[in-house]
């Protein structure tokens, strides 16, 4: 049992309070297939008499095959016609259940993606939420006091046309925690709402350091490593905003103070940091003990989205498929449907959901790793969004594959991305960010990691090292760039209205996207 109902007081006393959703996941490992077919009546009945239901002849009665065949797998953009009209603001298109507002997934170019967000849904993901905060406090009792720390972005950061405010999920999810837990964050909410990026970040250090932080969750890893920049870099004054209870660059005052020490240090009882752990998040994740100064458990946040929550860490495992939220379908290389129930140890699969905020068999577009099980339900990660390689004659590299060898040739990068050279004979363009480089060509490193990076991706990836070998594939041409680049073009995303706190780094890109990339380590 997962959450057995012995432990320590404050675990004890958790347990009782998020009683439901325990129990749904209790009874979910031994008998998933009918822990599905309730989610799905609950997801069929809510759509029952909508728009959608009309457009596809839909009774809210389907069972799980019925609901296969009545409703295709799409994607976002196939979603559109009913999605702007929720948009637009008008009831009953996708679910009979009102439409709070919308969540803005991230690190979007040109029309944001927007997805909508209900009661049901909402309390879906919270429970999956109490489920994850229940395990961390099962195996850590210190978690009980101090602070946590939690990097989010904005609930709310406009409104349709139709007057649907809309924003980031972290923000929406940490305003739904009880009161209890918000209690104990060290940023007031409000400090996130902050529109100036820098002004922003520098008061989320401030108020974080004059608190007991005792666990820092953020969804990206490379947050940790910015924030632990950002620490360094404004030392000083962070130091004299401390000593006087003062936050300089917005004039408050009466401030909790705290003294610091001279060099800069996390002045915390860090017990645990909690982020993503899976695909590009993979490169940052064995950088972050040296960032901290200890080496902590990191504990993944789980395989979630804007558009839900999927699979759950409950342990220090990998994340259990939470069956008793949304309905979830896998969909093999081989193009075959699978329920969770009938998928294999190993295999890879593309994420398909059904939601209770009117998704209904949505492609996600991300790529899943069974890597065991939990009696009958399985255990997954995250591996990469599907199409996220490069492949110009059949190579195949992933984004693992390139952050892995770059990690391996150049220890000190904070950031890799590649594109194609398309030619007869293509090849990889790579930029790798290293803090404090020179802005511009250096030829003589880069011509050395070059073959270093070559060699190493012929060592891992053998269709790659078959490319080589036989001429199909030239070698890569590896270029310097300033670790800065990646963080203007996360800011720029924000700027542009993504959530900072989800805002992916860039791995994979084309043409035109690294050489936007290339162009912001020209500053330094």
């Amino acid at each position: 049992m997962f959450f057995p109902p012995d432990g320590h007081g404050p675990y004890r006393l958790l347990r009782a309070f998020g009683g439901a959703p325990v129990e749904r996941f209790h009874e979910s490992l031994g008998a998933p297939e009918a822990t599905q077919r309730a989610r799905l009546a609950a997801i069929a009945a809510g759509a029952a008499g909508t728009a959608f239901a009309r457009d596809h002849g839909l009774t809210g009665r389907e069972d799980l095959a019925a609901w296969r065949a009545a409703i295709p797998v799409r994607e976002h953009a196939a979603l559109l016609p009913w999605l702007d009209r929720v948009e637009a603001g008008e009831p009953a298109v996708l679910t009979w259940a009102p439409v709070r507002q919308l969540v803005q997934t991230s690190g979007t170019t040109g029309r944001p993606k927007r997805v909508p967000v209900t009661d049901a849904w909402a309390e879906s993901v919270a429970a999956a939420q109490r489920l994850w905060v229940l395990g961390l406090l099962r195996d850590e009792e210190a978690l009980a006091g101090g602070s946590a720390l939690s990097i989010v972005s904005p609930a709310v950061a406009g409104r349709t046309a139709g007057g649907v405010p809309f924003g980031s999920n972290t923000g929406r999810m940490f305003l739904a925690q009880p009161f209890w837990v918000r209690w104990r964050a060290p940023v007031p909410y409000a400090v996130y709402t902050i529109d100036d990026v820098p002004t922003r970040q520098y008061a989320i250090l401030r108020h974080a350091l004059a608190a007991d932080v005792r666990s820092w969750t953020a969804a990206n890893p490379s947050s940790i490593l910015l924030y632990t920049r950002l620490r360094d870099q404004w030392w000083e004054e962070l130091r004299r905003d401390l000593a006087e209870g003062t936050l300089g660059r917005t004039g408050a005052r009466g401030l909790p103070k705290r003294a610091l020490p001279e060099a800069p240090a996390w002045p915390w009882q860090l017990r645990r940091l909690n982020c993503w752990k899976g695909g590009p998040a993979a490169f940052f994740v064995p950088k972050l003990t040296a960032a901290i100064g200890a080496d902590l458990p990191v504990r993944e946040v789980g395989v979630t989205a804007s558009e839900g929550f999927f699979a759950v860490p409950v342990d220090d495992g990998d994340p259990v498929a939470w069956l008793g939220g949304h309905v979830l379908e896998f969909v093999d290389e081989a193009g075959q449907v699978r329920w969770a129930w009938e998928l294999e140890v190993g295999g890879v699969y593309r994420l398909v959901v059904s939601t209770e905020a009117g998704l209904y068999r949505y492609d996600l577009g991300d790529l899943v790793q069974v890597t065991g099980f939990a009696e009958r339900v399985p255990r997954f990660v995250f591996l990469r969004r599907a199409g996220a390689e490069l492949s110009s004659v059949g190579e195949r590299v992933t984004e693992a594959q390139l952050q892995d060898a770059a990690r391996v040739v150049c220890p000190e990068a904070v950031a890799v991305a590649a594109c194609l050279r398309w030619a007869e004979v293509p090849n990889l363009r790579v930029a790798v960010g290293i803090p404090g480089s020179a802005p511009g060509p250096t030829p003589s490193p880069a011509a050395a990691l070059s073959a270093a990076l070559d060699a190493a991706l012929r060592t891992i990836n053998l269709e790659y090292d078959d490319r080589r070998e036989t001429g199909r594939m030239g070698p890569p041409e590896v270029e310097i760039v300033p670790g800065a680049a990646w963080e203007r073009w996360k800011a720029e995303r924000v700027a542009a209205g993504a959530p900072e706190a989800q805002v992916k780094d860039p791995v994979v890109l084309d043409a035109a996207r690294f050489e936007a990339l290339r162009s912001l380590g020209a500053g330094g």
